[in-house]
């Protein structure tokens, strides 16, 4: 079992009560340890992000304190490997339906409610494979942005 360090918790202030409720219950489920990397956003710090493309939008989720950016931990060590992140979202998704609140996962931008989608019982995996294949068929490239969850 995993818990948030200070610093994570530091970095949820100014974020929405629901969506810390749901990362404080999914790092107690998960079976990757991850901490908050990002969670409220400035204005000028959104602009910086989507200068450089690390962002697609200004409408960020992140300055109104309803999205976080985490980060999957191996050994104490942060790592941006993809398939950690499905990890992740699973254990979001689980904590989303013990909340009661929908989140959106930034792999499967298509799916606006990931706890009822892991409740069908398809998991985070899936609904990423889903959008990648979606975007494709559609002739546009999918934006994968495996550390970030919302709140819809």
């Amino acid at each position: 079992m995993f818990s948030l360090s200070q610093r994570s918790i530091d970095r949820l202030h100014g974020v929405d009560d629901r969506l810390v409720d749901v990362v404080k219950a999914a790092i107690q489920i998960t079976r990757i340890d991850f901490g908050v990397v990002q969670g409220l956003r400035t204005i000028e710090m959104q602009r910086k992000l989507v200068a450089s493309g690390a962002s697609q939008t200004m409408a960020s989720k992140h300055l109104d304190g309803k999205a976080v950016d985490l980060m999957a931990y191996i050994d104490g060590r942060g790592s941006w490997e993809l398939n950690l992140y499905d990890n992740i979202a699973d254990a979001m998704a689980q904590a989303a339906n013990k909340i009661g609140v929908k989140v959106r996962w930034g792999a499967a931008w298509h799916v606006d409610d990931i706890g009822q989608w892991h409740k069908d019982g398809k998991t985070m995996e899936a609904a990423m494979n889903a959008y990648i294949d979606l975007r494709r068929s559609q002739g546009k490239r999918p934006f994968i942005d495996g550390p970030h969850f919302e709140l819809m």
